[in-house]
Order: C-alpha cells, then sequence, then structure tokens
C-alpha cells in the first residue's frame, strides 16, 4: 500500500522546497512518487475561494469564525480526493505539501485553548470522518521561529492569489506564532510526527542539510 506523507509548518519554513527535494530524492531511491500541494489555489472552486479569504476579501482573520473556514479548506481536499486516491494508486509514496493538520493548526490558532479540542474534533470529523480523506502514514514538521519565517517569507515569488507581499496570515506575526503553538500541540507524543528544526544556534540550515535529515527520516520509515 502507498505511503502518505504530510509536510507541515508555518508560512515561510520551506514546506514547498523541501516537499519537492523529498520526492527528488525518493525518486532517485527508485521509489515512485507524486506531490501534491495544498490548498489548490487555481484547480478547485474551493481553493480560488481561499484565495480570496487570504487576499482579505472576506474580512480580516478574526472576522470570519475558524469553523467556517476550516470548511474551505476542507472542501479543497474534498474537491481533490480522487485525485489523492489516484495518486496513492498509482505511486509508492505520494507527499503533500500541507494536509488536514494545515486546517488545525491555522483555524486552532484563532480560538481560546479552551475551544481548541472541540475545533480539533470538528476538523477532524470533517476531513477523515465525513469526507473519508486517507491519514497520513508519517508527518515532517519543519519549525522554525516566527522571526525568521517571516524574514523568509519576503523572499517568497509572487503567489498567484494576492498581489499583496504576504497574505493575511502571513502578515500576522502574533497569529503565526499560536499557528506555530498548535503545531507543537499536535507534535506533541504523537509516533506519526516528526519534527525536523530548521534554525540551529540561531542560524538557519542549509537547505540541503535539512532536505538530508527529512530524507532520512523517511527513509527509515519506508524501511519498516
Amino acid at each position: 500500500m502507498a505511503c502518505l506523507i504530510a509536510v507541515e509548518g508555518i508560512d515561510g519554513s520551506g514546506k514547498g522546497t523541501q516537499s519537492a527535494r523529498l520526492v527528488e530524492h525518493l525518486c532517485q531511491a527508485g521509489y515512485s512518487a507524486a506531490l501534491l500541494s495544498f490548498p489548490r489555489y487555481q484547480e478547485t472552486r474551493f481553493g480560488q475561494q481561499i484565495g480570496r479569504f487570504l487576499n482579505g476579501q472576506f474580512g480580516e482573520l478574526d472576522q470570519v469564525h475558524p469553523v467556517l473556514v476550516s470548511l474551505l479548506f476542507a472542501g479543497d481536499r474534498l474537491e481533490s480526493r480522487r485525485i489523492i486516491l489516484d495518486q496513492l494508486a498509482r505511486h509508492d509514496v505520494v507527499v503533500c505539501d500541507r494536509y488536514v493538520a494545515s486546517n488545525m493548526a491555522h483555524q486552532g490558532a484563532k480560538t481560546s485553548p479552551r475551544e481548541l479540542p472541540e475545533l480539533l474534533d470538528w476538523i477532524e470529523f470533517i476531513e477523515f470522518q465525513q469526507h473519508q480523506l486517507p491519514r497520513p502514514d508519517l508527518t515532517l514538521w519543519f519549525d522554525l521561529p516566527v522571526s525568521v519565517a517571516q524574514e523568509l517569507i519576503t523572499r517568497k515569488n509572487q503567489r498567484s492569489y494576492t498581489d499583496r507581499t504576504t497574505d493575511l496570515q502571513e502578515a500576522d506575526t502574533e497569529y503565526l506564532e499560536r499557528v506555530r503553538g498548535v503545531y507543537a500541540q499536535l507534535a506533541e507524543g504523537n509516533p506519526h510526527w516528526r519534527p525536523i528544526s530548521v534554525v540551529q544556534s540561531g542560524t538557519c540550515r542549509g537547505i540541503d542539510e535539512v532536505a538530508n535529515e527529512a530524507w532520512s527520516i523517511v527513509r527509515q520509515h519506508l524501511s519498516q
């Protein structure tokens, strides 16, 4: 059965680059691998609406309830469900640049600690039970401080869904700190999650160094 790997982390953590590097490593090692990136801004109707939300057309972050926003991101994956299952049927490994945990972390960052468990349960119900998405076998969490992430965000290429330098989520430092905190909660004690530090001793590690660590983790997982 194919292996589904989710790549997670706050904005600016290098998910897109590391997802692509991981697929390269897999192919070089003889595995058949595919890469899917979420949200699918141009490919799905829900993805187009996510772009509008992140561009500020529905209001500021705190003006749209996280339960409602979670349905946009879950809908994008529901529209893509057939593609996900098709890629899993055709390949040994499918790598997802963002998956369900992104929805949990970003929407969870908008609620109180008391309400967080209920919201996480809601998203898990919608994505995995109602929409019947496959669960990831392994989640790689690329972790780095928000201050470093925001510096890296400014170096990103122009995105298709916004004319801004940063979208609503990327521009809010406190919000990204909370997102990182929810990711930490999701990873804590979960045997299917493996954290990877992007920063070491206050300095960003090289892309190749981080990619090699990710590949080492995945290679060990596949060998088991």
